[in-house]
């Protein structure tokens, strides 16, 4: 589901929705999920591809057709708004038939959106350079913001080219010359460049069931009328993957075996099944992981994998080049995240005062607080533009929630607040859910104190004590024993060294960096205490090592003892 782009944007893309109603809107494909609400909400004027305009009429026929203003690849428009004309270019998106990028230019800033895409190096020759680097180098100028399709952004899959998948389906089919009907599973928009492949390569058509995928049949024949064919007894022959895929198609193969015949073949092109972990068997998942050859599964289905989304190595490849000042996940789940190129963004984050945040409706003061389901899934390294044009106006209206980001700025949260938020920008999937780096906790936050200070009396809790003394001066901690065993929920003991290296290392000691607690009362989540004291731990375990050997000499003479007497005897 695509997500509301930023308020204070002169345009909206794959969102129909009353927020988006008044805006110049972008169509970047013509997939059903992109298209969700277009009959209610759509308005002139609609920026697309006059293939995907051809598409969604077809799809829906009660539209205007005098909504859509075509835009084809490589073109650049200049849009007349109220609030400043802007320069949008379309660029391929290598998903499917008419599928767009576009390259927002405007006092907002430089941002790309990339709808849904499949990023090649073909893909990135068609922006201007000044925003292309090279391997060690950045570009020139830096695009603002990436709304990036991150579909497969959780998943290591090595995902082939799309040429190579097809060559596998190719030869998938040469390795099964007995099969008397070949079933390709290819029925969705995308996917008709392996129809065509299949069809050039072994010189016949395809037999298309216009009653069960009417709509599938429409775009073929819009598309590739050639390889269609009305021969029900054609060897190849689409097979709609949905509903009851494989219930289907065991029903194929029990079919020929009780007419003793050879079974059938039964192809699925897609890379969904390699990225789904739906506990299958260790033989199963070890199938998945051959992403390079056909893998049949237990119910008799080939799958290759063919995607027409963007493989995690390419989404990093891509943003090392392009080196971004912000990316957003558009997929709802907020997979952007999992992308070493965004948690270094991530890490690299710390400042509040930023305008953006300002925009986004967040309040840094020292007493405020912010519901950790509105933190948004975007990274920054400094500021542009887009935050420094709108953050005044955000300003003005800062008295009342944002509608397209659903933000909760409060000083006392109330119970209302800790209700499920709606699919807003960025989806629900935020920092404290799942896949975050904060776990969200319903209970009360622990607050450190207005100097940080570890006070042993109101937050330790000792259980055991053997021969040692503790010191506790100016809330520090001096452990000094042979055997120290404080077992609390909160034991947080340091050395005045250990705590001294740890600050350095990660800026956690008894003294919070003001930023730091600010970020972690904004996040509502408890402060993090200082890990336990390493010394201690070594020593600890130097002990237990001094221990097993006495425990080993001690039994060891003896035995030396009993050896001497045996070897004594014997000799005599």
């Amino acid at each position: 589901m695509p997500i509301e782009m930023l308020k204070g944007l002169p345009f909206s893309v794959d969102t129909w929705s009353s927020k988006s109603s008044t805006k110049n809107h972008f169509l970047t494909h013509a997939h059903k999920d992109h298209t969700q609400g277009i009959c209610i909400y759509g308005s002139y004027p609609i920026y697309c591809s006059r293939l995907t305009r051809t598409l969604v009429l077809q799809h829906f026929p009660q539209l205007d057709g005098s909504f859509f203003v075509g835009i084809e690849v490589g073109q650049c428009i200049v849009i007349k708004d109220p609030d400043g004309d802007f320069t949008v270019t379309a660029l391929d998106a290598n998903h499917c038939p008419g599928a767009l990028m576009f390259l927002y230019e405007g006092k907002f800033g430089n941002l790309l959106h990339t709808g849904d895409c499949r990023l090649t190096i073909e893909c990135l020759q068609q922006l201007p350079l000044k925003y292309v680097g090279t391997p060690g180098k950045e570009p020139k100028c830096q695009i603002d913001c990436i709304f990036l399709d991150c579909t497969f952004g959780q998943s290591p899959l090595k995902m082939p080219s799309r040429q190579s998948a097809m060559q596998q389906i190719i030869n998938c089919i040469w390795k099964h010359p007995q099969a008397p009907t070949v079933y390709l599973t290819c029925d969705l928009l995308g996917h008709e460049d392996i129809l065509m492949h299949v069809s050039q390569t072994f010189g016949c058509k395809i037999y298309v069931d216009k009653a069960k995928t009417p709509e599938c049949f429409q775009a073929l024949e819009l598309m590739v009328p050639e390889i269609l064919s009305e021969d029900t007894s054609s060897r190849f022959q689409l097979f709609d993957g949905f509903p009851k895929l494989y219930q289907r198609a065991e029903a194929k193969i029990a079919q020929a075996r009780s007419d003793s015949q050879h079974e059938p073949l039964i192809i699925r092109a897609s890379a969904q099944w390699y990225a789904c972990d739906d506990g299958s068997s260790d033989i199963e998942s070890w199938k998945k992981g051959k992403c390079d050859q056909p893998v049949r599964d237990i119910f008799g289905v080939w799958h290759i994998c063919y995607s027409i989304h963007s493989s995690k190595e390419e989404l990093e490849w891509a943003l090392q080049l392009l080196a971004p000042r912000w990316v957003i996940s558009t997929t709802p789940s907020c997979k952007a995240l999992e992308l070493d190129y965004v948690k270094r963004l991530f890490n690299q984050h710390r400042n509040f005062n930023d305008p953006f945040w300002q925009l986004l409706g967040f309040s840094m003061d020292v007493e405020s607080e912010v519901d950790i389901e509105t933190a948004p899934d975007v990274v920054e390294v400094s500021s542009s533009p887009l935050a420094k044009c709108n953050a005044q106006d955000y300003a003005e209206n800062s008295q009342s929630t944002t509608s397209s980001f659903s933000i909760c700025r409060q000083s006392n949260p109330s119970p209302s607040s800790k209700t499920a938020a709606p699919v807003t920008l960025f989806g629900r999937a935020r920092l404290g859910l799942n896949g975050s780096y904060f776990k969200h906790e319903e209970k009360e936050p622990i607050l450190p104190d207005e100097n940080a200070v570890i006070r042993c009396s109101d937050e330790l809790e000792v259980i055991s004590l053997k021969k040692e003394e503790v010191v506790v001066e100016a809330g520090k901690a001096f452990a000094v024993s042979e055997s120290l065993d404080i077992m609390s929920k909160e034991s947080l003991m340091h050395t005045e060294t250990e705590n001294c290296i740890f600050e350095s290392a990660v800026g956690l000691s008894n003294s919070y960096n003001p930023s730091l607690r600010k970020l972690y009362r904004s996040m509502h989540v408890p402060v993090p205490r200082p890990l336990p004291s390493l010394t201690e731990l070594m020593n600890a375990t130097k002990r237990a090592r001094r221990r097993r050997l006495l425990y080993t000499e001690t039994f060891r003479l003896p035995a030396f003892c009993i050896l001497c007497v045996h070897y004594n005897f014997m000799k005599k």
